[in-house]
């Protein structure tokens, strides 16, 4: 009986020792979560029968270290939850290890060439949360926008001296008829930029005249007239005043520009908003990702447009999960169904994007581990040797 017990420990330690090598092998892997063999004693009715392996268990409640790459498609989640990836046999594979990038399809794929999964767009850019399926990011070219809106808010300064247009009619290229100019860019729907220069006069108190010229045309394409309030605050427009223009080539240019937020008052004139929509056309340049897994693709033109979001998984037993290659699991009958949400959403993490989760092995208490282990093994070896010495004994005694 006791070679058989002193046999069952040797095998348990050795199982042991494969979970503590894997650890130890593991200890730089991306995503890695350690494990340990956990043991329980067997009874042969009320005999001792020796010891076996009751679990290898995964330590799913800590966490890796994180660190940043400057990878902008690197990704490490914070919390809880794995991220939702297919393989070529369109099996579901769940990992913690963000090591991502595009494939020649433009395709978000990790480094085991596995899909990431989250919710898509629609042609306008809307977000689709109905299901979840494969991401790629569109490679197109970003169409031009044309501007058809500037939000503008100055300050005007109230200390200005009136200028009497009767005398000295309004001329952009003679600065004495004019108090303060602001030019912006626009664009019209070739995606061809335009200056739009407004011209601020003071005609009198409390009042003024803004020439809009577009393109340093020697004519004013508008002129239009802005009042204050005593207390500096505007009086008319009460809304956006329109300019309209033609473009070579293009439709023609129409942009409401509003001057709500703008005031009168004893400072220097000052522009604090000058924002009109609108872009060139541009090249894709590259990939954002947002900590709410918001994925970006970004132009040569400045501008973003949503690609998608990347959704997590988690389940009521991790534990349960069945280990595959690539630092993934898959699910089992044991480990529940996932639970798919954003990240930061329940349970769920958020994400570190340009970060990756190292392996939470430690690797000093592996070590540990390892000489205890070792310990056991030559322990049961001895007991081994110690029961063949007393069966020989009694064989000779025979």
């Amino acid at each position: 009986m006791s070679f058989n017990i002193a046999l069952s420990g040797l095998d348990a330690t050795n199982t042991e020792l494969n979970t503590i090598s894997h650890n130890i092998a593991n200890a730089s892997t991306f995503g890695f979560k350690g494990a340990r063999t956990e043991f329980a004693a067997v009874y042969n009715g009320m005999q001792p029968g020796g010891v076996e392996v009751a679990s290898i268990s995964q330590n799913f409640d800590k966490n890796g270290s994180v660190s940043g790459t400057g990878r902008s498609m690197d990704l490490a989640i914070n919390g809880t939850g794995f991220f939702v990836t297919k393989d070529s046999a369109g099996q579901q594979v769940y990992t913690r290890a963000g090591v991502f990038g595009t494939d020649k399809d433009n395709f978000i794929v990790s480094n085991m060439g596995t899909k990431l999964q989250g919710y898509s767009v629609d042609g306008n850019g809307n977000l689709l949360t109905g299901s979840v399926g494969d991401m790629q990011v569109s490679t197109s070219s970003l169409a031009a926008k044309a501007t058809d809106k500037l939000d503008f808010v100055a300050n005007f300064d109230a200390s200005a001296e009136v200028i009497d247009l009767t005398a000295t009619p309004f001329d952009p290229n003679d600065t004495s008829t004019f108090n303060s100019s602001y030019t912006s860019k626009v664009y019209d729907s070739l995606g061809n930029s335009h200056t739009v220069t407004q011209y601020f006069t003071k005609t009198a108190d409390n009042a003024w005249e803004v020439n809009v010229q577009v393109d340093g045309s020697p004519t004013p394409v508008d002129t239009i007239d802005v009042t204050f309030n005593a207390d500096g605050t505007l009086n008319t427009p009460t809304g956006a005043y329109n300019i309209s223009f033609p473009a070579a080539g293009a439709n023609p240019v129409s942009i409401d520009i509003n001057l709500a937020g703008s005031t009168q008052f004893g400072a220097s004139f000052g522009v604090s908003t000058n924002n009109p929509n609108g872009y060139t056309s541009g090249d894709l340049a590259g990939i954002r990702v947002e900590d709410n897994g918001m994925v970006y693709a970004t132009y040569t033109n400045g501008q973003s447009q949503l690609q998608g979001q990347v959704v997590l998984a988690d389940f009521a037993n991790p534990q349960g999960l069945a280990s595959v290659n690539g630092s993934g699991w898959t699910q089992s009958y044991s480990s529940g169904s996932p639970i798919i949400g954003v990240p930061g959403s329940g349970t769920l993490g958020g994400l570190t994007p340009g970060a990756l989760e190292g392996s939470n092995v430690d690797l000093t208490s592996e070590l540990v581990n390892l000489m205890t282990a070792q310990r056991n093994y030559q322990a049961n070896a001895k007991t081994i040797s110690t029961s063949d010495q007393l069966t020989q004994a009694l064989f000779n005694a025979i």
